[in-house]
């Protein structure tokens, strides 16, 4: 293993959004910083930067994470989805962002695309959760405005688990 000096920027090739891209950051740089300031994937938000409220969390090879907990350097050779990756390529929401706007599920919408990534993958493992469930993973998240009950029921909706 190579050292590298703190200040010597490293270059870091991986699939973003599916694109293949290769950038270089310094070594301590994480990838929430890397993907707004370097990259421009500025829905990825930053609130705590501890880890603790959600905003950033992204998909690395298909898993929730937290960007802010992450060096950008431990994304080399990954797959990192974030938020812009959820739209289709002409703007049409997929069925859990059309949720969210059919429910309210969302006020400022600082928290929301951090949500978004976690239920993305949270769905993909377990497509029709309970309530409880849902709680649960929701329980990782902060949002200030909203009171979580319409971001629960669009959960519930875009998961097929909200009863007629």
């Amino acid at each position: 293993m190579r050292r590298v000096n703190s200040n010597e920027r490293v270059r870091i090739a991986f699939t973003l959004n599916g694109k293949k891209l290769a950038a270089e950051a310094e070594p301590r740089m994480l990838l929430s910083d890397f993907l707004r300031q370097s990259l421009g994937a500025t829905g990825t938000h930053v609130g705590c930067e501890h880890g603790v409220c959600g905003s950033c969390t992204v998909l690395i090879d298909g898993v929730a994470q937290r960007s802010c907990l992450t060096l950008a350097v431990q994304a080399e050779g990954r797959d990192v989805r974030t938020v812009e990756s959820l739209a289709a390529p002409d703007g049409k929401l997929n069925a859990l962002q059309a949720a969210f706007r059919a429910n309210h599920a969302l006020q400022c919408g600082f928290c929301t695309p951090g949500i978004l990534m976690s239920f993305t993958d949270f769905l993909a493992r377990n497509p029709r959760p309970s309530e409880a469930e849902i709680r649960d993973v929701l329980s990782g998240h902060l949002c200030r405005c909203t009171g979580y009950a319409n971001i629960v029921a669009a959960i519930k909706e875009a998961s097929g688990s909200a009863r007629p």
